[in-house]
């Protein structure tokens, strides 16, 4: 047997999902036992079987996803409590493993999998799956890249036909609970709250007891960075729709029109509104050069 060969032969045994009570999985890939199969590529210790040493790097492997995984995750964690997180942490796991080289991405997938697999939810996977996509924005948000700002200098003559860009770093969200204002209040609790649950392995999971389930209520927020720091700002629909329509590539005059159609505002207060709304998200670093792209047209 080659290096590579026993390299990828250990990878593939450590990157199988823990059995129960967090044991190694019984079976290598294929029909081999994996003590049969730990034998082939590890020599025994004077106290460890080869299965027992190749145990501790699988335990060692999971237990490091899935505190990265809670790491990522604190909201989720608070909403459906330790035990279902930690349920739903290896269930997702198993099914998306790892496919970086950087624990980064490593939830990249949840959105997706969680609306296909509900029952994993705590019987209200709306709310779950808002929080996924504030918690993902999060990520995005801290170390998305950024491109080139334009400062208010740039923005005294706004032209009806001029095209802004936003930071790719910036997500836009609808939401229909207001996870935002629940992770600010629930994070604490889960970083510095060192909580235990009596999983089947006995071994100790971080997190925070399951909070109190926020009322329903439609919110729009801007998940951005500044100074190194994420934040979560709260916007109106009407601004929302504008750095919406902005983002699609509509033209400065088209996405006004839009982003006031129906609105309540009384369209004496709209110029000042929109000099406020720009000079601080000039300020903030949102607003950057449109890239030009061959084709399309002004909607």
């Amino acid at each position: 047997m080659t290096l590579l060969e026993a390299q990828r032969r250990m990878a593939a045994a450590i990157m199988l999902p823990l059995a129960s009570r967090d044991r190694i999985a019984r079976r290598a890939p294929g029909v081999l036992t994996m003590e049969k199969e730990a034998s082939a590529f590890i020599k025994p210790s004077s106290r460890l079987s080869s299965l027992e040493r190749l145990e501790i790097y699988s335990r060692s492997y999971w237990f490091r996803l899935l505190d990265s995984f809670l790491d990522d995750f604190p909201g989720l964690a608070s909403i459906l409590g330790a035990r279902a997180f930690d349920r739903l942490a290896r269930a997702y796991l198993a099914g998306c493993p790892s496919r970086s080289f950087t624990l980064r991405n490593l939830g990249s997938q949840l959105e997706e999998w969680l609306g296909q697999h509900p029952e994993f939810a705590g019987g209200h996977p709306g709310l779950a799956l808002d929080m996924v996509r504030l918690e993902w924005a999060h990520i995005v948000a801290f170390d998305g890249p950024a491109e080139a700002a334009l400062g208010a200098e740039d923005l005294a003559e706004l032209k009806p036909g001029l095209r802004l860009g936003l930071q790719p770093y910036i997500s836009l969200l609808e939401l229909d609970y207001p996870v935002d204002d629940f992770r600010v209040r629930t994070n604490s609790n889960v970083e510095d709250l060192a909580a235990t649950s009596n999983v089947a392995s006995g071994r100790a999971r971080r997190g925070a007891p399951r909070a109190a389930r926020p009322p329903q209520e439609q919110v729009f927020v801007a998940v951005h960075r500044l100074d190194l720091s994420v934040y979560y700002r709260r916007l109106t629909r009407e601004q929302f729709q504008l750095l919406c329509a902005l983002r699609a590539g509509r033209s400065i005059a088209r996405s006004i029109e839009t982003s006031f159609e129906g609105s309540s505002v009384d369209p004496g207060d709209i110029p000042e509104l929109l000099r406020m709304w720009f000079s601080a998200w000039a300020q903030f670093g949102w607003l950057t050069p449109r890239r030009r792209t061959n084709g399309g047209s002004d909607q």
